[in-house]
């Protein structure tokens, strides 16, 4: 090659490199545009899908040299065969490895989950906690592995959320693009967990974001693709689970029935919720109670789901075995009712004793238990208008679910992806409907939204009540020496009145003072202490505060209809 051809390979070398270094500082300085933004989405699909894809097969491989079997399919039915001591001590010992980690790594010894997702893409501009959260997958990995009864969605769904949050941190991304972006990798790890691309988008949008804007959508759908490509790689184009040839529906006449089990859907997903809750409350005052150390509370709900294992080996896990058999009608009507409430105290133990994992699929699990029951007894009784007891379990399954999550359109999608069964839509829709609009009443609209209501945080009321908490005072106040400032004689008498606000406060405690006092203004203070008078900063005047809270609102508006 002659000297001028070397010199001009270098020379356009040179110019391709500083326009993609030219190109990644606009990005970084300015943000991406669309283009750009859904290389990111793609790139962040790929990288959340293969969590999740690692996170699954770290699971499997846990689980199959601990309980010493080559075939973690059929987990429970090998686990009934082991000695009894070996199935009480590995939930033990995981439980003490959870403590431990949650203990070093996280500030209150809490699992990070969807809640946290959702709490971080409403109020913190779609950014989740990192070193929690890394925990939280490693803890969910063992708790899973041990014989926890939970699932795998929710630490999927925050391990994807924690990869957006770390790209979101390099692009110094504003709260639409971070939203979006966290929207990509829920949307991927969903779809990568169970081969189901449509329901993993729609999750991201229905339950994560909570609305459906149409720019989120394009780079949304890419990235669900590629979580859903890194699912086919490994395990091909194959459903989770393998119906019966033939589901027998007879439409009109048996609508009915449907109406009534998607009823008692609501009514046992909202059981199983408020089990969850009140298991958490209780080791919560027990613990506080007697001062026990919050490391040794995963061991404790170990050594519980130790014992029930023993006898119902069907908890360990995720419980796919067992929700197959019920699609499948292979288990019997009273089989059913047990495993249903073994399964429902199985998880409270578990998420109460936080050890870690989702509720997902132990709703699916406990949904097609419930609609298999259901499903005996209507075909025993009705058995000239009733078609397979199966398909009363595959509605069940949905309806349980889609009430526990809050999100009846993906969760009515995921469970046709998961069986490969769409010819029964009408059945599973009516039930979820239903089971939905009982379940939602039941608690704060979905599990997920009930959590984050009992930490004070009011997410379920949606923007209106949210947004309050996220405007400081401080920063729609009118300064002491600003233009139209309050006039400091008069904010003094205020203060020595005990009418004043403090500038760490939101407007969520300054708009109803406003309305207790009456006052145009109330003077901002900052507290020096107990012996220390309070320094004046400045008043917010109630006008001030409403056009806060307004502009709050239109921005939000303008991101969900945009």
């Amino acid at each position: 090659m002659s000297q001028n051809s070397r010199s001009s390979l270098s020379e356009a070398a040179d110019r391709a490199w500083a326009h993609l270094r030219g190109g990644w500082h606009v990005v970084l300085t300015r943000g991406p545009n669309q283009i750009q933004f859904w290389f990111i989405a793609l790139a962040v699909g790929i990288a959340s899908g293969a969590a999740a894809l690692f996170f699954r097969k770290g699971i499997e491989w846990l689980q199959a040299f601990l309980y010493r079997t080559d075939d973690i399919t059929h987990l429970h039915s090998w686990a009934g065969t082991l000695p009894w001591y070996w199935v009480l001590t590995i939930p033990i010992l995981g439980g003490l490895v959870v403590g431990a980690i949650l203990h070093v790594f996280t500030p209150d010894g809490r699992v990070r989950s969807v809640a946290d997702v959702i709490q971080g893409a409403a109020l913190n501009d779609g950014r989740v906690e990192g070193r929690a959260g890394l925990a939280s997958a490693a803890a969910s990995l063992i708790t899973l592995s041990t014989g926890g009864s939970s699932g795998r969605e929710g630490p999927v769904v925050h391990l994807a959320a924690v990869i957006s949050s770390r790209v979101l941190h390099w692009l110094k991304a504003d709260g639409v693009t971070g939203r979006d972006l966290l929207g990509c990798a829920v949307a991927a790890a969903v779809s990568a967990s169970f081969n189901a691309p449509i329901a993993g988008a729609l999750f991201a949008l229905e339950v994560v974001l909570r609305h459906f804007a149409i720019h989120a959508f394009a780079p949304i759908v890419i990235a669900s693709v590629a979580g859903t490509v890194i699912n086919r790689l490994e395990f091909g184009g194959v459903t989770e689970f393998t119906l019966p040839d033939a589901s027998m529906f007879q439409f009109y006449e048996e609508l009915p029935a449907f109406l009534l089990l998607g009823a008692v859907c609501g009514v046992v997903a909202g059981m199983l919720m408020r089990s969850i809750f009140a298991a958490e409350d209780v080791a919560t005052h027990i613990q506080g109670r007697i001062g026990l150390p919050r490391f040794i509370r995963p061991a404790i709900a170990g050594a519980l789901l130790g014992m029930i294992a023993i006898w119902f080996p069907h908890i360990i896990g995720v419980g796919y075995e067992t929700t197959s058999l019920a699609l499948t009608g292979r288990i019997g009507l009273w089989d059913a009712i047990v495993f249903a409430v073994i399964k429902t105290v199985a998880v409270s133990i578990t998420i109460g004793g936080r050890m870690g994992g989702g509720v997902f699929s132990p709703s699916l699990m406990v949904g097609a238990l419930t609609g298999l029951a259901f499903g005996l007894i209507a075909t025993s009784i009705f058995p000239d208008v009733s078609g397979s007891s199966s398909l009363y379990a595959l509605a069940g399954m949905g309806g349980v679910a889609a009430a526990v999550l809050g999100a009846p359109i993906s969760t009515t999608l995921i469970v046709f992806e998961l069986t490969g069964d769409w010819a029964t839509a009408l059945a599973v829709m009516v039930t979820v409907s239903i089971s939905t609009a009982i379940g939602t009443r039941l608690v704060d609209r979905s599990f997920f939204l009930t959590q984050i209501e009992r930490r004070g945080v009011h997410l379920a009321a949606g923007p209106q009540a949210y947004l309050l908490g996220l405007v400081r005072v401080a920063s729609a106040m009118r300064r002491r020496d600003a233009e139209r400032a309050a006039p400091e004689e008069t904010c003094w008498e205020m203060i020595d009145a005990g009418d004043y606000l403090d500038a760490q406060a939101t407007l969520e405690s300054a708009l109803p003072a406003f309305d207790r006092t009456g006052a145009v203004f109330l003077p901002v203070v900052q507290l020096q202490g107990a012996d220390q008078p309070p320094e004046l900063l400045g008043a917010l005047y109630h006008v001030d505060a409403l056009r806060a809270y307004n502009r709050a609102l239109a921005a939000t508006a303008a991101e969900e209809h945009s």
